[in-house]
Protein backbone atom coordinates (compact mmCIF):
# COMPACT_ATOMS: atom_id res chain seq x y z
CA UNK A 1 0.00 0.00 0.00
CA UNK A 2 0.91 3.83 -0.19
CA UNK A 3 3.04 4.46 2.34
CA UNK A 4 4.35 8.56 3.21
CA UNK A 5 7.10 9.55 5.33
CA UNK A 6 8.33 12.44 6.74
CA UNK A 7 11.24 13.98 8.13
CA UNK A 8 13.27 17.33 8.57
CA UNK A 9 11.91 18.19 11.41
CA UNK A 10 14.29 19.52 14.47
CA UNK A 11 14.86 22.26 17.26
CA UNK A 12 15.27 25.56 16.27
CA UNK A 13 16.00 28.82 16.85
CA UNK A 14 13.04 32.11 16.87
CA UNK A 15 13.75 33.52 13.11
CA UNK A 16 14.82 30.20 11.59
CA UNK A 17 14.04 28.02 8.85
CA UNK A 18 13.58 24.54 8.32
CA UNK A 19 12.67 22.66 4.87
CA UNK A 20 10.23 19.26 6.05
CA UNK A 21 10.34 16.33 3.35
CA UNK A 22 7.40 13.84 2.62
CA UNK A 23 8.34 11.22 0.91
CA UNK A 24 5.24 8.78 -1.02
CA UNK A 25 6.09 5.36 -1.84
CA UNK A 26 3.78 5.59 -5.41
CA UNK A 27 1.68 7.41 -7.29
CA UNK A 28 -1.28 4.81 -7.77
CA UNK A 29 -3.17 7.59 -9.70
CA UNK A 30 -2.00 10.37 -11.63
CA UNK A 31 -4.85 12.63 -9.60
CA UNK A 32 -4.14 13.39 -6.28
CA UNK A 33 -3.98 15.97 -3.53
CA UNK A 34 -1.82 15.96 -1.08
CA UNK A 35 -1.51 17.91 2.39
CA UNK A 36 0.34 19.16 5.61
CA UNK A 37 -1.17 18.96 8.76
CA UNK A 38 0.25 19.81 12.39
CA UNK A 39 -0.55 19.27 15.92
CA UNK A 40 0.80 21.46 18.38
CA UNK A 41 0.95 19.78 22.08
CA UNK A 42 -2.72 19.79 23.55
CA UNK A 43 -4.47 21.16 20.09
CA UNK A 44 -6.17 19.38 17.72
CA UNK A 45 -4.61 18.54 14.20
CA UNK A 46 -4.78 21.40 11.48
CA UNK A 47 -4.20 21.46 7.61
CA UNK A 48 -1.11 23.80 7.46
CA UNK A 49 -1.28 23.57 3.55
CA UNK A 50 -1.83 21.32 0.04
CA UNK A 51 -0.67 20.68 -3.12
CA UNK A 52 -2.56 19.14 -6.02
CA UNK A 53 -1.83 17.47 -8.81
CA UNK A 54 -1.82 20.63 -11.30
CA UNK A 55 0.32 22.16 -8.79
CA UNK A 56 -2.11 24.55 -7.28
CA UNK A 57 -1.51 24.80 -3.61
CA UNK A 58 -3.64 25.80 -0.36
CA UNK A 59 -3.03 27.21 2.62
CA UNK A 60 -4.43 27.75 5.65
CA UNK A 61 -5.42 31.62 7.18
CA UNK A 62 -2.39 31.50 9.49
CA UNK A 63 0.47 30.92 7.07
CA UNK A 64 0.46 34.41 5.88
CA UNK A 65 3.27 33.73 3.83
CA UNK A 66 5.64 31.78 5.60
CA UNK A 67 5.09 28.46 4.70
CA UNK A 68 5.61 27.34 1.43
CA UNK A 69 4.12 23.78 -0.10
CA UNK A 70 6.25 22.60 -2.95
CA UNK A 71 6.97 18.99 -5.20
CA UNK A 72 9.39 17.03 -7.01
CA UNK A 73 7.66 14.81 -8.95
CA UNK A 74 10.92 12.94 -9.93
CA UNK A 75 11.61 11.98 -6.08
CA UNK A 76 8.27 11.31 -4.92
CA UNK A 77 9.31 14.58 -2.28
CA UNK A 78 6.53 16.68 -1.36
CA UNK A 79 8.10 19.21 1.08
CA UNK A 80 7.00 22.32 3.55
CA UNK A 81 8.93 25.19 4.18
CA UNK A 82 8.64 27.17 7.17
CA UNK A 83 9.99 30.91 7.31
CA UNK A 84 10.30 33.31 10.24
CA UNK A 85 9.88 30.20 12.67
CA UNK A 86 7.79 31.27 16.01
CA UNK A 87 7.29 29.06 19.30
CA UNK A 88 3.26 28.64 18.05
CA UNK A 89 4.99 26.53 14.92
CA UNK A 90 6.12 23.75 18.01
CA UNK A 91 4.61 20.40 17.03
CA UNK A 92 4.37 17.31 15.23
CA UNK A 93 3.77 17.70 11.29
CA UNK A 94 2.22 15.11 9.11
CA UNK A 95 1.73 14.91 5.43
CA UNK A 96 -1.10 13.21 3.97
CA UNK A 97 -2.74 12.34 0.91
CA UNK A 98 -5.73 11.16 -1.54
CA UNK A 99 -6.01 9.79 -4.80
CA UNK A 100 -8.70 10.81 -7.09
CA UNK A 101 -10.27 8.76 -9.97
CA UNK A 102 -12.41 11.88 -11.33
CA UNK A 103 -10.35 15.09 -10.65
CA UNK A 104 -6.42 16.91 -10.54
CA UNK A 105 -7.54 19.07 -8.25
CA UNK A 106 -7.51 19.78 -4.07
CA UNK A 107 -10.74 21.24 -3.16
CA UNK A 108 -10.39 25.20 -1.96
CA UNK A 109 -13.13 24.64 0.59
CA UNK A 110 -12.13 21.00 1.92
CA UNK A 111 -8.23 20.28 1.71
CA UNK A 112 -7.58 20.73 5.29
CA UNK A 113 -10.04 18.11 6.62
CA UNK A 114 -8.59 14.97 7.69
CA UNK A 115 -11.12 12.65 6.67
CA UNK A 116 -10.66 13.32 2.93
CA UNK A 117 -7.29 11.94 3.48
CA UNK A 118 -6.46 7.73 3.62
CA UNK A 119 -3.00 8.01 3.45
CA UNK A 120 -0.53 9.65 6.30
CA UNK A 121 2.68 9.67 7.69
CA UNK A 122 4.16 9.00 11.23
CA UNK A 123 4.93 12.56 11.79
CA UNK A 124 7.93 14.58 12.25
CA UNK A 125 8.69 16.80 15.38
CA UNK A 126 9.06 20.53 15.05
CA UNK A 127 10.41 22.50 18.46
CA UNK A 128 10.75 26.42 18.04
CA UNK A 129 12.63 28.13 21.48
CA UNK A 130 14.92 31.20 21.73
Amino acid sequence: QVQLRESGGESAQIGGSLRLSCVISEYIRSQYCMAWFRQAPGRARQGVGSMDSDGDTYYADFVEGRFVVSQDKSKNTLYLEINSLKPEDTGVYYCAAYFSPVTPKCLAGTWYRERGYNYWGQGTQVTVSS
